[in-house]
């Protein structure tokens, strides 16, 4: 996005994804069900309007808000996480819709007749990809609640190809001297090393020689540890955290009433037997599980659990970077696995297959060692702590990663829900580890003997 037209075209495709996520829900589907890891739509279209006004309009040439009393509701700071469910304190939908559209023409028309600075480049950038932020998390809600899949979604063009034939082995990445993150300081509004505050500054790091799996954890490979009683093992292999969790999360979903009746749980809550065969619910369907493609919606606590099991480790996030780019000083750096052009048809992102792909697809875009998938289909969880690099120095958006640092699980690659606009191989995402309803996934690393 390094001109006006290609600007105003990301801009326009973006709101329109997020109008139709909002426009395709009847009146009682905008009443989400409470949940901890979902915002209701409407309110999520207000946060990106608002957004768009303080950090583009407001910060840029002092324009009032739309409306400045509306502004604290639609702060993600000012406004907690519970209230955001009180459809009495914000517009109704067509109102919302409304402000975001006058909004957006705002914004239009500043990119078309302002300078375009590089000041101003950063912040257009900037919003754009917070509102694809949204957007991502607008469709992970419809998968939480099962609501149907987004009108622009094709979660089913894989059907019937995920047999288990993922097992493509690991790849030895040598010991070496490798480039992590993006440039920061001077280079803050670089065009082509746009990143935010929390990949920067770059640094290098000695890495020893480490071996990871080319491909994902399948569906399949998660199914022999729950047939194997990876769930009913906790003792075995799971955390203090993790069976922490297994007690909280049965609660969560099934209320401690029915959490005591079903005793335990035993295999991912999206899944289910029907009929004595394995099933995964995908928006508002049960459909086979297959087993070749990758396992998602899956908690850091699980991915550890699984591993433990397997003999295996979650890579840090150093590794991860490293495997995925292989950037080094005397090479030269790359945005992407393959290059430095995006080529979005080489990654499960932009809500397109929802992750429903043969972790063996895309060989095209495979990493200088070989690894698959790298960008898109799941976000992959790391051993690494969320926490800043030497160096950090807070954005423009002062809550884009520090309420994160501390307690929060570094994710790497960008989920299938992800926008391809946004994700490169040094973004850094912050999960809490309990997290179970975003499109998270992961691969392995052998253990070194």
């Amino acid at each position: 996005m390094d001109d006006r037209q290609s600007l105003l075209t990301a801009l326009d495709q973006t709101a329109e994804r997020m109008k139709a996520l909002v426009t395709t829900l009847d009146e009682a589907q905008l009443d989400v069900p409470y949940h901890p890891g979902v915002n209701p739509p409407v309110w999520e279209m207000g946060h990106a309007a608002f957004f768009y006004e303080v950090f583009v309009l407001n910060y840029l040439d002092g324009t009032p808000s739309y409306d400045p009393s509306m502004d604290e509701l639609w702060d993600s700071f000012h406004m907690d996480h519970g209230d955001r469910w009180s459809r009495t304190l914000f517009p109704p939908r067509e109102k919302t819709l409304a402000y975001l559209d006058i909004v957006m023409d705002r914004v239009r028309e500043r990119i078309r007749n302002k300078p375009l600075t590089e000041e101003a480049l950063y912040l257009y950038r900037y919003a754009i990809y917070h509102q694809n932020m949204h957007v991502e998390s607008m469709t992970w809600c419809r998968q939480t609640v099962g609501y149907p899949a987004p009108p622009f979604s094709e979660p089913n063009a894989f059907a019937g190809q995920g047999r288990d034939n993922s097992d493509l082995g690991d790849v030895r990445v040598p010991a070496g001297r490798y480039w992590i993150g993006v440039p920061g300081g001077e280079e803050r509004f670089a065009h082509e090393d746009f990143g935010f505050d929390n990949e920067k500054p770059g640094f290098e790091v000695d890495m020893p020689s480490f071996s990871i799996a080319r491909t994902l954890v399948s569906n399949g490979d998660f199914l022999r540890f729950v047939e194997e009683g990876g769930y009913e093992r906790a003792d075995e292999f799971w955390s203090q955290g993790g069976r922490k969790w297994l007690r909280r999360e049965l609660d969560l979903n099934f209320g401690s009433g029915e959490a005591e009746r079903r005793g335990k749980l035993s295999q991912p809550f999206h899944w289910r037997k029907i009929d004595g065969h394995w099933h995964e619910r995908v928006f508002n369907q049960w459909l086979p599980l297959e087993p070749g493609f990758a396992v998602r919606q899956i908690s850091y606590w699980e991915a550890e659990a699984y591993c433990n099991w397997a003999g295996r480790r979650l890579p840090s996030e150093y590794e991860w970077e490293v495997a995925a780019l292989g950037n080094t000083a005397a090479q030269g750096r790359r945005r992407y696995p393959w290059g430095n052009e995006l080529v979005p048809e080489w990654v499960d992102m932009d809500q397109r297959f929802m992750g429903r792909v043969p972790v063996t697809a895309f060989a095209e875009a495979d990493s200088p060692f070989g690894c698959r998938q790298m960008l898109g289909t799941v976000w992959e969880w790391t051993s690494n702590q969320f926490l800043p690099y030497d160096g950090f120095a807070v954005d423009m958006y002062p809550f884009m990663s520090t309420l994160q640092f501390g307690d929060h699980k570094t994710t790497r690659g960008g989920g299938c829900a992800a926008s391809s606009r946004l994700i490169r191989g040094t973004y850094r995402q912050a999960y809490h580890p309990d997290r179970a309803d975003v499109f998270t996934g992961f691969r392995t690393c052998a253990l070194e003997k």
